[in-house]
């Protein structure tokens, strides 16, 4: 199991925290795809949306589907924060907690107006959690996920 957690991890800083190969056809009307695959491994962050969107990853190995997430994220307070300027907070925030050899919560990143959050419970077998960007001590951004691994 900690190869599938590794392989998540690599995947998640590789794909939207690392600017991704984006697939040439979306697999679904209007998603945006971003992949990554090593040797039995295969991942898609798979999405809709702009500055409130929807998606879900899921990781495969040998073709059968092992683990997902999936999440809902949305500016909450336009007036703080643009689409363009979270983005850039979310992936800065991703990329040191991946540094860490993680990519759940419990982790407090702190940006130019504020603060990144990310908590949540259980492991990558099973968890849920919530990201927020707070901007002057005010909710701008907020994002809800949950997943694990899946089973036949």
């Amino acid at each position: 199991m900690r190869e599938l957690e590794q392989f998540i991890i690599e995947a998640k800083a590789a794909c939207y925290a690392g600017g991704g190969n984006h697939a040439r056809v979306p697999c679904r009307t209007r998603s945006h795809d971003i992949l990554h695959e090593r040797n039995e491994f295969r991942y898609m962050d798979s999405y809709f949306g702009g500055t409130d969107f929807l998606g879900q990853e899921v990781v495969w190995i040998d073709d059968e589907p092992v683990w997902s997430m999936n999440y809902y994220g949305r500016i909450m307070d336009p007036t703080l924060l643009c689409g363009t300027r979270a983005g850039n907070i979310i992936k800065s925030a991703l990329t040191a907690l991946y540094r860490e050899g993680r990519f759940l919560g419990g982790f407090v990143f702190q940006h130019a107006d504020g603060e990144y959050r990310d908590e949540s419970v259980g492991d990558h077998r099973s968890f849920r959690g919530i990201e927020r960007i707070l901007v002057n001590d005010r909710l701008a951004y907020q994002l809800d996920y949950q997943g694990g691994i899946i089973k036949p």
